[in-house]
């Protein structure tokens, strides 16, 4: 009788652990769940008002950040259009997000340049720069890839072929997300909601 007792107490004690999992379990992201990741830790760039950022400065919002350029050609203008859909469709919710766009082509994105182009989409966005050592620190922390492609004889001319995909950070600034690109407004918006 005392065999069958023990037993059953650790056949109970086993299946409340069990339930335990199933109330605490972790959210399913339709996007890449990267939380723990020992990277992407911050940055400290200029944005396009000339104010010294950094990530800490955005405490408080879920802050997508995407590495682009303002001259790409596609990659860049379809995230920031879906971004900006992405606000669209979180309604008043979008005031605690945060979308910023970190120039890897700081010769040629100048403060004036990121100032016209990334308020374009959405006027809360906002555009960040720093010099070559800075976007150079900057896209290393975040493992972001990127390296110019010459078009033509001009030097001047030249494209930047980049990771194409947005990071996502909670409210206390830590790494969440890995969006990758053409992910679609809704499956964005449906992850921003479960971190908010």
């Amino acid at each position: 009788m005392k065999k069958l007792l023990t037993a059953l107490m650790l056949t109970a004690a086993v299946l409340a652990a069990g339930c335990d999992k199933l109330s605490t379990k972790t959210p399913a992201f339709n996007n890449t769940d990267v939380t723990g990741l020992d990277y992407a830790k911050g940055f400290s760039l200029t944005d396009h008002t000339g104010k010294p950022r950094t990530l800490q400065d955005f405490k408080g919002k879920l802050v997508v950040l995407f590495f682009g350029y303002t001259q790409c050609p596609d990659v860049c203008p379809t995230t920031m259009a879906e971004m900006a859909a992405v606000l669209k469709e979180l309604g008043p919710s979008s005031k605690d997000v945060q979308v910023l766009f970190v120039t890897l082509d700081p010769e040629r994105d100048t403060q004036e340049l990121l100032a016209a182009y990334v308020p374009a989409f959405h006027p809360s966005f906002i555009g960040l720069y720093g010099d070559k050592e800075a976007t150079a620190r900057t896209a290393k922390e975040f493992k972001v890839f990127y390296a110019k492609t010459p078009s033509g004889d001009d030097p001047k001319n030249y494209t930047v072929d980049h990771t194409a995909g947005s990071y996502v950070f909670d409210r206390e600034g830590k790494l969440r997300l890995f969006v990758r690109h053409n992910a679609g407004p809704s499956p964005i918006a449906a992850d921003l909601r479960q971190l908010l």
